[in-house]
């Protein structure tokens, strides 16, 4: 058993935060299910991008979408969801074998709906019908617009992955609209036991952020605290995670068979060349949570890594850093909100390149 397979066994999932038809025909991806404990897969608008100009299995359905009449979106849709519903029949005995807790990939609503909840609600019904899977997750943002767009996706049963978190309290705020989609849900008379739902936290970017203005302070424990902010964000946010779905707010929701939202650890590849490589995967191993690695990431764990159970340790050092930062003038909620805007920015930069691939 190597590392990624025991994670699994302690009860942290392991998806891959990759996806292109190179990935599925070549067997790559089946054999990381197979093998390396893989059991869901994570996408979004850069990783198509870069899928649709490093496979080479796209460009002779390219051509022939280009012939056609339909725009440079909807030939996008045309060359993804396939890969997307290839993808979700691999992982389906993943997700048959945990009774639809696991086994699942994520399709991202367009990024410039983001700030749009009407559309992006229309937006998530529309590919969750394309997809036609019992193990998709929509991928919308967790803007103010994106949270009220999951409540109302959770009301309808549509299964959502809720993305570009960067801070505790954008996390909460999302925890608090599953509870109300799923309660509204149960009291409509709805069936809540396959709902599913997961909240995409992001790691390296914060670390990186947070670095350039403790380096900008310079003092020695501003200096100090480097690499720090991200790994101690994540373990309050689980803290957070446990009293909410191990508390009073999701009890009477329990009983009727609901499961919590989980935590997924996301941005989960090192940026800084000086900082361990698994930074953001063995500190933050814990049960009933998610890691989406990078292929990189992932063989890394593979080769080195060393499994166990660490999440719940070091609450009370990871409040004391976050103390520390506040007290130097970094605010995580500050650098969260801006993290999201620049969250968004990218993803519809990578989003306009990839129609222009498709154009």
């Amino acid at each position: 058993m190597n590392a990624a397979q025991h994670i699994a066994s302690l009860g942290q999932s392991l998806w891959l935060d990759n996806l292109s038809r190179s990935l599925i025909r070549d067997g790559t991806l089946a054999d990381l299910i197979a093998g390396n404990g893989v059991s869901g897969v994570t996408s979004n608008p850069s990783i198509f991008q870069n899928a649709l100009a490093s496979s080479p299995y796209y460009a002779d359905d390219l051509a022939q979408l280009k012939a056609g009449e339909l725009d440079a979106e909807q030939r996008y849709e045309a060359l993804v969801i396939p890969d997307i519903q290839a993808a979700c029949d691999l992982l389906l005995p993943t997700y048959e074998a945990s009774g639809g807790n696991d086994g699942y990939v994520s399709l991202e609503v367009a990024p410039r709906w983001a700030y749009d909840a009407t559309r992006t609600v229309e937006e998530a019904q529309r590919l969750s019908s394309r997809v036609d899977r019992r193990n998709l997750l929509v991928k919308v943002p967790g803007t103010p617009e994106g949270v009220r767009a999951f409540e109302a996706l959770t009301v309808l049963g549509i299964n959502v992955n809720v993305t570009l978190l960067f801070s505790i309290e954008q996390t909460q705020a999302v925890f608090d609209a599953y509870l109300r989609g799923l309660t509204a849900r149960a009291q409509a008379g709805a069936d809540v036991r396959r709902s599913k739902a997961v909240a995409s936290l992001f790691l390296s970017r914060v670390d990186t952020l947070v670095d350039t203005q403790l380096t900008a302070i310079g003092t020695q424990e501003a200096l100090s605290l480097r690499g720090r902010a991200a790994v101690a964000m994540a373990r309050l946010a689980y803290q957070r995670y446990l009293h909410t779905f191990h508390g009073e707010p999701f009890a009477a929701l329990a009983q009727q068979g609901a499961t919590p939202q989980y935590l997924l650890w996301a941005s989960t590849g090192v940026k800084n060349p000086d900082y361990p490589d698994l930074l953001y995967v063995e500190p933050l191993i814990g049960r009933e949570t998610i890691n989406t690695l990078p292929d990189k990431t992932l063989a890394a764990l593979v080769d080195h890594g060393k499994a166990a159970l660490r999440l719940e340790s070091g609450t009370d050092e990871a409040d004391a850093q976050l103390t520390a930062l506040a007290h130097l003038g970094v605010s995580m909620d500050t650098v969260g909100d801006r993290l999201q805007a620049d969250g968004v920015d990218s993803f519809e930069a990578a989003f306009s390149r990839l129609l222009e691939q498709t154009a």
